[in-house]
């Protein structure tokens, strides 16, 4: 997905393109300035570069993944980035801090930018808690269903949570709270993506378009902490 998805209006549709067409797929009328309703819009892409956030939740497609693209049917990976953009993320071979290949994922912030107390121990929380015993594979084996990136990665944040004074989060509660309306994103993108990239634009009635949009653009949480 190397191209931007733009919008524009024009009588009363909502046509979403790679660049702005001479004339409107639905009636034809030439396509110049004024001719538009209102100035082409380009949409941002729900995915993000993870080496260049800091203090994030990253959800990626999985390495056997060779294209590395959110089909809805690869395996995913997760990974914790540090205040530098160094991810990481527990596999068979125990805790890797990667400083490339998450460079398409999704990413949920964790640390309020304000936290000031907490991103300055992040990467000590990070680091220390990598190191453990439950990670090493000398002595815990990596079990795709008990025992995964996940697990790594929420028992981190639980850790974060209790040494704040609070209290943890369960699997299904962080997943439908902080992961899935994002992945949400990502599925309606992607189709969307790929629909122009076959038939050249997606049309949609103006009004029925944006009243979607206010039922699932709902505002990202700022983070968990």
């Amino acid at each position: 997905m190397d191209l931007n998805v733009i919008r524009l209006s024009h009588c009363q549709k909502e046509i979403f393109c790679f660049s702005v067409p001479e004339a409107c797929p639905s009636c034809g009328e030439e396509l110049r300035g004024s001719r538009l309703q209102e100035a082409p819009v380009s949409l941002p892409s729900p995915l993000s570069n993870g080496h260049k956030t800091s203090c994030c939740l990253l959800v990626a497609p999985a390495h056997d993944n060779h294209n590395r693209e959110f089909d809805g049917t690869s395996d995913l990976h997760t990974g914790i980035s540090n205040t530098s953009g160094v991810v990481y993320n527990y596999t068979l071979g125990g805790v890797g801090r990667e400083q490339s290949g998450w460079e398409r994922c999704v990413s949920v912030p964790l640390v309020r930018p304000d936290m000031f107390h907490l991103l300055a121990q992040w990467d000590q929380y990070l680091d220390r808690f990598s190191d453990g015993p439950m990670w090493d594979p000398a002595w815990h084996r990596f079990d795709e269903e008990q025992h995964n990136c996940f697990t790594f990665c929420l028992q981190f944040i639980n850790s974060v949570l209790a040494a704040e004074g609070r209290s943890s989060l369960s699997r299904e509660t962080f997943t439908h709270s902080f992961i899935l309306p994002r992945m949400r994103r990502v599925t309606k993108y992607t189709t969307l993506y790929q629909h122009v990239q076959k038939h050249r634009y997606y049309m949609v009635d103006r009004q029925e378009d944006r009243q979607e949009d206010r039922q699932e653009d709902t505002p990202d949480k700022p983070g968990l902490f």
